[in-house]
């Protein structure tokens, strides 16, 4: 993960919302998006990563929606 968009490779744009990084993961659009396999273990990095960020309704109330 790369929050701030500058380390140099390969990557792709998600939101910070974890139902976002939950269809990802679920749909293999990650590995569309990379152009490769994610193994088990990278998958659950990206879980536990997806599961540190605010759901739909917290972000919504944050950004006064």
């Amino acid at each position: 993960m790369d929050p701030t968009g500058k380390k140099s490779g390969r990557g792709a744009y998600l939101c910070r919302q974890v139902t976002c990084w939950e269809e990802a993961l679920k749909r293999n659009r990650l590995s569309k998006a990379l152009r490769t396999v994610l193994t088990e273990e990278s998958r659950a990095v990206l879980r536990a990563f997806a599961a540190t960020l605010p759901t739909d309704a917290s972000a919504s109330r944050a950004s006064g929606g």
